[in-house]
C-alpha cells in the first residue's frame, strides 16, 4: 500500500470503536466528514497505467490532518508515505476546493433585513443593540519568505500575514481578509479591505439599515461595528473609551462593548485551538498560507453550522458570571494568535457624539440589571 492510513481505515477502526478519537483526529465526526465530501469532484484524480491515484477521501483526510495538527510536511509524510512535494500539492488543491465549495458560508449580509437579524442576535445574546458585527485582526506566523526583506516583519519581531475578520453573535465569520503583510496595524488592514471601502461609502452599497430609535429612547442610533482600541472611532464603528478619561458611566459603556467584542476574540480562539496549524509558524509561501487560512476559516463556519454543540463546548469559550467576572475559555491557555499593533488616531466630533449617546443610553433606559457589578 502506498500510504499508511486511509479514511476507510479510520472508519473501520476509530469510528467503530473510539468515535471521540476519530473526532479528535480530524476535528469532526463521520457525518460532517461525509457531507464535506461534496468537494470530491474537485479533488478526485484518475488512475493511470503507472500508478493508482490517491482517493479523494484520503486527500481530504490528509488536508484535515495537516490543519488539525500543524505537522510539518516532512513529519506528515511518515504517516501518509507521500512525498512532501506531493503533500503540498494535495493540501493546496484541497484547500482551494474547500474555499470554492464553501464560499457561501462566509458572506457579508446582503439585505437590510439580514443586517437587522445580525443586530437582533447581538442584542439578544450580548446586550448591545444595533451592533452588526465585531471586528479584530490577528497575526498568522510564517517562516520568512525568500528575498522578502522586512516586508512581513511585525512589531513583535516575527514574520506574519494578517487575518482580519468580522464575526456575528454566534462566533461565525461574516468577512475574512487574509494576506496583508504583518507590518500593518488593525486599522490600516481593515481600511484596505473591499468591505471597508464599501462600508465607508455614502451610497450605502452594503444596505446597512438606517439609524433607528432604540427601546424607550427618542434618539436615533446608527447600526455599528465594534472593535478595540486599535481601530478608529467613526459614527459607524464604536470602540472603548480610553482608560485615562473613564468615569463610572464610561466604564459601563466599555463593559457593554466588551461583551460584544469578546465574541470575535473567542472566534479566533476556537479557530486556533481546533486547527493547530495556527499554533506555530507556517512553512509555506504567503500565497499558499493564505489559502490554508481561508480554508480553516470556512471549515470553522461549516462546523459551527453542522455540529456546533460538538465543535464548541462550554469550557472552550469565555463565560461571564452574574457578577460580571469572566471565566476564561480553554483556548486562552498556551500559544495564541498574536494581536495586531495598536495605533492612535484623531476622533471626529460626530463619532464621539454617537459613542456618548450609546453611553447615555446604557446608563439610562438601556441599562441591564447586573451591569453595575463591573464597577465593583
Amino acid at each position: 500500500m502506498r500510504y499508511r492510513f486511509t479514511h476507510e481505515h479510520l472508519q473501520r477502526t476509530l469510528q467503530a470503536t473510539e468515535p471521540d478519537d476519530y473526532k479528535n483526529f480530524l476535528r469532526m465526526d463521520n457525518d460532517s466528514f461525509e457531507t464535506l465530501e461534496l468537494i470530491r469532484p474537485n479533488i478526485e484524480k484518475q488512475d493511470t497505467n503507472l500508478r493508482q491515484a490517491i482517493p479523494a477521501s484520503q486527500r481530504l483526510s490528509i488536508t484535515l490532518r495537516y490543519l488539525v495538527t500543524g505537522m510539518d510536511l516532512e513529519d506528515l509524510k511518515f504517516m501518509c508515505v507521500v512525498a512532501p512535494r506531493h503533500l503540498d500539492l494535495i493540501i493546496q488543491e484541497t484547500c482551494e476546493a474547500i474555499i470554492r465549495k464553501l464560499k457561501e458560508n462566509i458572506r457579508v449580509p446582503r439585505t437590510t433585513e439580514d443586517w437587522k437579524k445580525v443586530a437582533k442576535e447581538f442584542e439578544r445574546r450580548w446586550n448591545f443593540p444595533n451592533c452588526i458585527g465585531t471586528v479584530d485582526g490577528k497575526h498568522v506566523e510564517i517562516e520568512k519568505p525568500s528575498n522578502s526583506g522586512s516586508y512581513y516583519f511585525n512589531y513583535k519581531k516575527i514574520f506574519s500575514i494578517v487575518l482580519m475578520a468580522i464575526v456575528n453573535a454566534n462566533y461565525q465569520f461574516m468577512m475574512v481578509d487574509v494576506g496583508a503583510n504583518g507590518r500593518m496595524s488593525d486599522g490600516g488592514t481593515l481600511k484596505n479591505t473591499n468591505f471597508w471601502q464599501l462600508f465607508s461609502e455614502s451610497e450605502n452599497k452594503l444596505n446597512i439599515p438606517e439609524p433607528c430609535e432604540l427601546l424607550e429612547s427618542d434618539k436615533k442610533f446608527p447600526f455599528v461595528l465594534v472593535g478595540d482600541e486599535a481601530f478608529q472611532l467613526t459614527p459607524n464603528f464604536m470602540k472603548p473609551y480610553n482608560k485615562a478619561v473613564l468615569t463610572d458611566e464610561r466604564r459601563i459603556f466599555n463593559y457593554r462593548l466588551s461583551r460584544a467584542r469578546r465574541v470575535v476574540e473567542n472566534a479566533f480562539g476556537i479557530l486556533s485551538s481546533r486547527f493547530k496549524i495556527f499554533k506555530k509558524d507556517i512553512g509555506l509561501h504567503p500565497d499558499k498560507t493564505r489559502k490554508v487560512v481561508l480554508a480553516a476559516c470556512r471549515l470553522h463556519n461549516y462546523l459551527c453550522e453542522k455540529n456546533k454543540n460538538k465543535y464548541i463546548k462550554p469550557g472552550d469559550i469565555d463565560i461571564e458570571e452574574p457578577n460580571t467576572t469572566v471565566t476564561r475559555g480553554a483556548w486562552r491557555q498556551g500559544h495564541q494568535l498574536l494581536n495586531i499593533e495598536r495605533v492612535r488616531g484623531n476622533l471626529a466630533n460626530e463619532a464621539k457624539r454617537v459613542r456618548d449617546d450609546f453611553c447615555e443610553y446604557f446608563n439610562g433606559n438601556g441599562s441591564v440589571p447586573w451591569q453595575n457589578n463591573c464597577l465593583i
